[in-house]
């Protein structure tokens, strides 16, 4: 049984910070049986990043099935028992990207090879505020000079890329790492540099890629550095200090995050936390069982999702390559499945 429900009731009732929207998604109960590939999935994996964040969850619901995930139970067995497939929004087909953990060079002092400067939020930005550009913070050097730098790194391309992902490790020449996390930005709208491309009759739209933006962009550096200028939206950092180099970066709630097993979603749609089922198309078709554990700027609407692949170059250019159409799937506690679809 279908129902139409507010997304707003959605986000009221699922995830106490889910941010307000007058749109509606469509919602449906459906079977286990119902999902493709689910029995062969290995559910003790997502069963083990899922007790990274479940103990943040406080809502009656999920409580108690954190406490008894910990008890390692059977995986598939708890997930089926105690969870109920929901789908929202189904009526539009999913649309999956993906994103890393870039990996940069950089020092803790500027010198020849490193002079692009990762910067903290600067005191007099309020959240939200809307502030300089990206054009005006690296042209006019507004913070230069401030002490505000975290490291500073050896490509510009690079760096570009760390602020979309959010998060970053940067690699010292003594063997050592910085690890920053998001700070804060400037509260300009992001605009796809790819899509400008696009615009510009550079590439067509099954061309771009990551790696293409940032190899044209090497090959063209002052067209380059104006096509990145394009986006006005800039990226702060800060540094993350107690993350030990072996985790993952921190994603929205404020928790390692796990290659292969950690979503990005729409809050207003998917309760961090949730498991979500996914069934991605492409080359690289996906049918596994992950974990919402993070969120993102261009992260909109209840079938819209971003999937971690890791860290570093590899991590980087898988990422860089998937935009596919599938069907994601959101595990709810049953009593909360029912409550939210009368009948279902």
């Amino acid at each position: 049984m279908k129902q139409v429900v507010a997304a707003l009731a959605v986000g009221v009732a699922v995830c106490a910070t889910s941010v307000q929207t007058a749109w509606a998604a469509t919602m449906e109960i459906l079977r286990f049986e119902d999902l493709n590939g689910w029995a062969a999935d290995d559910h003790d994996a997502a069963l083990s990043v899922f007790l990274e964040t479940c103990g943040d969850l406080k809502d009656p619901e999920w409580a108690p099935l954190c406490n008894l995930a910990k008890t390692t139970p059977n995986a598939r067995t708890f997930f089926e028992l105690f969870f109920r497939p929901v789908l929202i929004g189904g009526e539009k087909p999913a649309l999956f990207t993906g994103y890393f953990e870039p990996e940069l060079n950089g020092s803790r002092t500027r010198t020849g090879q490193f002079r692009f400067p990762v910067y903290r939020k600067p005191p007099e930005l309020a959240s939200k505020q809307r502030w300089r550009t990206r054009q005006e913070i690296e042209d006019d050097g507004v913070l230069a000079g401030r002490g505000l730098e975290i490291a500073w790194v050896d490509d510009s391309v690079e760096l570009f890329f760390l602020q979309i992902q959010g998060s970053g490790r940067i690699r010292l020449q003594d063997g050592s790492y910085i690890r920053v996390g998001y700070g804060g930005a400037n509260g300009h709208e992001y605009k796809s540099v790819g899509q400008e491309m696009v615009r510009r009759g550079i590439y067509k739209p099954h061309q771009v890629s990551a790696q293409v933006i940032q190899n044209w962009v090497r090959r063209n550096p002052a067209d380059g550095k104006a096509l990145l200028q394009h986006n006005p939206s800039y990226v702060f950092f800060r540094p993350v200090t107690h993350v030990p180099a072996d985790k993952g970066p921190l994603g929205a709630m404020n928790r390692s995050i796990t290659a292969l097993r950690s979503i990005a979603v729409d809050p207003a749609f998917t309760p961090l936390g949730a498991p979500v089922w996914i069934e991605k198309g492409g080359k690289g078709p996906m049918r596994r069982l992950m974990i919402a554990q993070d969120t993102g700027s261009a992260i909109k609407g209840a079938q819209r999702a971003d999937i971690f692949f890791g860290t570093g170059d590899a991590a980087g250019q898988a990422a860089g390559t998937v935009r596919d159409r599938g069907r994601m799937v959101v595990l709810l506690p049953i009593d909360r499945a029912y409550a939210l679809v009368p009948g279902g």
